[in-house]
């Protein structure tokens, strides 16, 4: 490597989806430097994610929730030790300020162009300029300067220990149909779909194709307003899991799916890491960034851009798109996975 890096340490606290991004910068790491030790910096919704993942061999937690305590709770942890290299994967304020916590040799970043709120002002190096492309590459970036090769780029999401293989076997013996789970809300307005047309696409998914429909999420009051309206409107109410087994549990439901429907949210990036299908529904991202990373491609419904638009990849956002999506374009994806493309898909981890 680049840089002779023993002790690293992860600035990337927020975002289920961009956690996940993550995993194969810290496998490429690790090839390279297999006594490397790893900490890694993060809230604690998206900590419950990585926790006891075998590449990360500490997490800080810091608690934005906590204000001016949280900051300087992560600053008492971080007052004694010392790293040979830190990665600044996240160019918000509230990282700027935890990075000025650290003590280390090298402090990686982004280059001046993409080093957003001061971010190049808290590091001591960074990568050079780049042409926008998939989030996840653009953190593998990071591993191109150091000199740690990427490929093959690998997530591994668990481990899987006896407690959660139980309650993942647990959770499917109640469904005697190929489960579909359905991610059926986001945080951000412009990303959702609307509940009517998931209760349609339920009873389709049950009627016509054999499957049990799985709503899966959390319990915001978006979340279960949109359970609430897709279980009065099915012919065939899908079995819901909102909120149940959180994070962790939520992985493991996906993880023992024959096939996803997710909006786009961090689901989806576990879905593609977990190499599960999923047939993901875009329209207010650029899809090009943010869509599922080299897999399931085909099983992506693309509303952002204008039939036959060759878009640019970039960090524009276009509202009211995700209308266009009709429950037609879902089933169509579904019987195009159904056809057999997909069928070689691995058989859940709580199986093997």
């Amino acid at each position: 490597m680049r840089v002779a890096a023993d002790r690293v340490c992860i600035v990337m606290m927020s975002a289920v989806g961009d956690t996940v991004h993550v995993l194969p910068v810290l496998h490429a790491l690790k090839r390279a430097n297999p006594n490397m030790l790893v900490t890694w910096i993060l809230q604690p919704g998206p900590a419950m994610l990585v926790r006891g993942h075998r590449m990360v061999d500490e997490i800080i937690l810091f608690d934005r929730t906590r204000g001016i305590r949280g900051f300087l709770e992560v600053r008492e942890q971080l007052r004694s030790r010392e790293f040979d290299l830190l990665l600044d994967l996240q160019v918000y304020f509230k990282a700027n300020i935890v990075t000025s916590f650290i003590n280390s040799r090298v402090k990686l970043g982004f280059d001046f162009a993409r080093a957003r709120d001061l971010n190049w002002l808290f590091t001591t190096h960074r990568i050079p300029p780049h042409a926008m492309q998939h989030v996840q590459d653009q953190y593998l970036e990071f591993c191109d300067w150091l000199g740690a090769p990427a490929e093959p780029v690998a997530w591994k999401l668990g481990p899987w220990n006896d407690e959660e293989h139980a309650w993942q076997r647990e959770f499917y013996s109640r469904i005697d149909r190929p489960a579909v789970p359905i991610v059926v809300a986001t945080s951000k307005r412009h990303k959702n779909w609307f509940p009517e047309r998931w209760a349609e696409l339920c009873d389709a998914l049950y009627s016509d194709f054999g499957l049990q429909p799985v709503l899966v999420g959390g319990r915001s009051p978006v979340e279960v307003e949109c359970e609430r309206i897709i279980m009065e409107r099915a012919k065939h109410p899908p079995l819901s899991a909102l909120g149940n087994g959180g994070l962790r549990g939520l992985v493991g439901i996906l993880d023992g799916a024959a096939l996803v429907i997710s909006l786009d949210t961090g689901p989806l990036h576990i879905t593609v890491a977990l190499d599960r299908p999923v047939i993901s529904l875009m329209g207010y991202s650029n899809p090009k960034r943010v869509g599922p990373y080299r897999k399931f491609g085909d099983l992506m419904i693309d509303a952002y851009g204008e039939p036959g638009e060759d878009y640019p990849i970039s960090m524009e956002n276009r509202v009211d798109r995700m209308q266009r999506i009709s429950v037609r374009d879902v089933v169509e994806k579904v019987q195009l996975w159904k056809a057999g493309r997909h069928l070689t898909t691995p058989s859940p981890s709580y199986q093997k």
